[in-house]
């Protein structure tokens, strides 16, 4: 397998080549080109169950996309996301990664996909009442509204609402005013999400909620 990300960092896309007896699984909506003679095959997100609360609670399709090579010959697929933006790969050796509602958009057959509670500071956060859970090992890929900033935090670190894209299983959302009831309403931030532990985030630079008003304020 090999899976390239093209056209960073704006409207980057995935190319992947897929090899003789390989399956390589996608977003139902992310397809964009594909070789004829690779077999797409849709299946429940985990199953009936999983994919129906993946869909309506974690906010991914109720079905996923297997595309398989049983051809003698290398295959292409091309992948894409729904807004403008970038696209990174995250490797996994085991352990578990968290992603945020909409962003995920590929990953190696060797990939689980769950979802677990996010907890109350991501609802208020406006983070979501569930967050997708990825583990095992291969990669996994995911895109932005925008750019893809990583950050190394330790200890405390505050995001705004809508712009957290993915982070470690072990960290801690906190939602909390962003300066006061007085300062947070006057300076138009409302609720911001306070990120506790260790490790890396992947934050993305433009949020749909705030396109979306901007849009409205214009219509």
């Amino acid at each position: 397998m090999d899976v390239s990300i093209e056209a960073k960092p704006v409207f980057a896309y995935l190319k992947v080549t897929i090899q003789p007896g390989e399956t390589f699984i996608a977003e139902s909506d992310a397809m964009a080109t594909m070789s004829s003679e690779l077999d797409m095959n849709a299946k429940f997100n985990g199953g009936l169950f999983r994919g129906l609360i993946k869909k309506f609670l974690g906010g991914e399709s109720l079905f996923v996309n297997h595309f398989t090579n049983n051809t003698q010959k290398a295959l292409e697929l091309t992948l894409s996301q729904p807004t403008p933006g970038d696209i990174t790969c995250k490797t996994l050796h085991g352990e578990s990664y968290c992603i945020e509602r909409g962003a995920y958009i590929a990953s190696d057959p060797t990939i689980k996909l769950g979802v677990k509670f996010a907890g109350i500071g991501s609802i208020i956060g406006r983070e979501g009442f569930f967050k997708l859970i990825v583990s095992g090992h291969g990669n996994v890929y995911f895109g932005a509204y925008g750019g893809i900033v990583e950050k190394e935090i330790n200890g405390e670190y505050i995001v705004d609402s809508g712009h957290l894209l993915a982070y470690e299983p072990s960290m801690k959302l906190k939602a909390q005013l962003s300066n006061g009831i007085i300062g947070s309403i006057t300076s138009g931030e409302g609720f911001v999400t306070k990120v506790v532990g260790s490790g890396k985030i992947f934050i993305q630079t433009r949020n749909i909620s705030g396109l979306a008003s901007w849009v409205n304020k214009h219509l």
